[in-house]
């Protein structure tokens, strides 16, 4: 429909995967497994309910009668309400145990945090296939010289490898960060309405063993290994809190990658894919801007400035329960989701295509290789029996000069000129040419970025291999 507002993130950005998990069916369908798993336990713990009934429960779990529960809503104004009324209409046998003795946040709660840690897997399976293309990229050019720089001014060569290798750390960082917060993962359980399980002490007859029994199988039967341990009526807003932190720290490394990608797509040492009928410019017709390295910043921008929405809700909860937090926390981790995916997307995208041009690294390195060399130079000198603060002085004036020729001129930089046709060096153009191979100034740069790749990367993709070959699609 074109008459009514439509998030970008849904229509435009975030993968098909990634909005099904934010679903509503995918919620009501939680919710029905969830009602599932409390008759099993509270069936198992000798409530009164039958094995029929159960059954009942799991032959409609999937086809969700959504136009009686909507019709319901309409005249209770109560979303879960009128979804346990729904049930009921279809599981004439099993509709009075349905969400016995449970609260609205039972479904609601439980759901929540099964959707954020389904999201959560997903963001680490895209992880995963960013890490084995950009370890790829990395071993590819792990031996090609650039220019390094520090402030964006030019510094000691590293390699494009070694580069690849600063953004694959980071990304690294962040498959751990999720590693953990998958880890941390907990369900509300059963806590009732103030969390003290006042309702079930009536269902169990004081039995608290199995009150505590019904949690720990509520967990299992949803594939958790634990529920929180107490809660008030929710669970801690704080986990949303900490899962938004995991997700910035996603854009946060995607957005670097970005930052750099652009600027080297400025100096047109390394470019983002350009598709042959892709259009850069409505005005300038040669353009090939960066759209999607553009793209991948401002979503990541969008994501690190949702993370403090959680933050004022886990900090402004009024002791057991307040509302304040619903239409806020529906909005922020939703998107927050949606957003980093489509950030994902893109950064493996470009980085499956990145055009790499060798000539250009190699001219940019050039021009400034002699400055990075002085030192080798001057230490080569002074083996020849040259004083050292002579020939210090004498480079800083030679560089000074040649600086003046590339800057004010436009002149070829001609400090190696300059050096040979200085006495006090005696070195000749010949030995100063053989000094100035980039593959002398680039350290251990090929060898930390193959030790790395293989020691701490390779490790996780061999062991996530049935992860890998996703496929992404850049929608515009």
């Amino acid at each position: 429909m074109k008459d009514i507002y439509e998030s970008p993130l849904n229509s435009r950005y975030s993968s098909k995967e990634m909005k099904y998990i934010f679903s509503p069916d995918f919620k009501f369908r939680t919710w029905r497994k969830l009602w599932i798993a409390l008759a099993e336990a509270e069936h198992e713990l000798g409530l009164n309910i039958t094995q029929e009934q159960i059954d009942e429960l799991k032959a409609h779990k999937d086809d969700i009668n959504y136009e009686v529960a909507a019709e319901r809503e309409k005249l209770v104004r109560h979303d879960v309400m009128s979804h346990v009324y729904a049930y009921g209409v279809q599981c004439p046998k099993a509709k009075g145990i349905i969400h016995l003795g449970a609260t609205s946040c039972y479904v609601g709660d439980n759901t929540d945090v099964i959707t954020m840690t389904e999201g959560l897997r997903l963001i680490r399976k895209k992880l995963i296939n960013l890490m084995d293309a950009l370890s790829k990229f990395a071993l590819e050019y792990k031996d090609l010289p650039c220019l390094a720089f520090t402030h964006f001014q030019p510094a000691q060569p590293t390699t494009l490898g070694k580069r690849a290798s600063l953004w694959l750390q980071e990304v690294l960082m962040d498959y751990e960060a999720i590693e953990f917060q998958l880890s941390q993962m907990k369900l509300l359980g059963s806590k009732g309405t103030t969390g003290t399980q006042a309702s079930f002490m009536e269902l169990f007859d004081g039995n608290q063993e199995k009150i505590k029994e019904l949690d720990r199988k509520i967990a299992e039967k949803m594939g958790y290994k634990s529920c929180f341990p107490v809660s008030g009526q929710t669970y801690p807003r704080k986990l949303d809190s900490s899962v938004l932190f995991v997700l910035s720290g996603v854009a946060q490394s995607a957005a670097k990658f970005s930052n750099d990608l652009r600027l080297l797509q400025h100096l047109k040492e390394v470019e983002e894919p350009f598709e042959k009928n892709q259009i850069g410019s409505s005005a300038m017709a040669y353009k090939r801007n960066p759209m999607r390295s553009e793209r991948i910043a401002s979503l990541a921008r969008y994501v690190m400035a949702d993370t403090i929405n959680p933050q004022i809700t886990a900090a402004t909860q009024w002791f057991e329960r307040t509302l304040d937090d619903s239409a806020n926390k529906r909005i922020s981790v939703a998107e927050a989701f949606l957003a980093t995916d489509a950030v994902l997307e893109l950064y493996i995208n470009v980085v499956s295509g990145l055009v790499v041009y060798p000539k250009m690294i190699e001219k940019h390195l050039l021009a400034e290789l002699p400055f990075m060399a002085t030192e080798n130079i001057m230490m080569e000198a002074v083996k020849r029996g040259g004083d050292r603060q002579e020939l210090h002085e004498k480079i800083r004036v030679h560089s000074m000069a040649a600086g003046r020729v590339v800057k004010e001129e436009g002149g070829a930089n001609d400090l190696l000129e300059r050096i040979a046709g200085d006495e006090a060096f005696g070195i000749t153009m010949e030995e100063l040419s053989a000094m100035m191979h980039p593959k002398n100034f680039v350290g251990r740069a090929p060898q930390q970025t193959e030790e790395f790749v293989n020691e701490y990367i390779k490790p996780i993709i061999d062991a996530n291999a049935d992860e890998l070959g996703l496929e992404v699609e850049i929608n515009v």
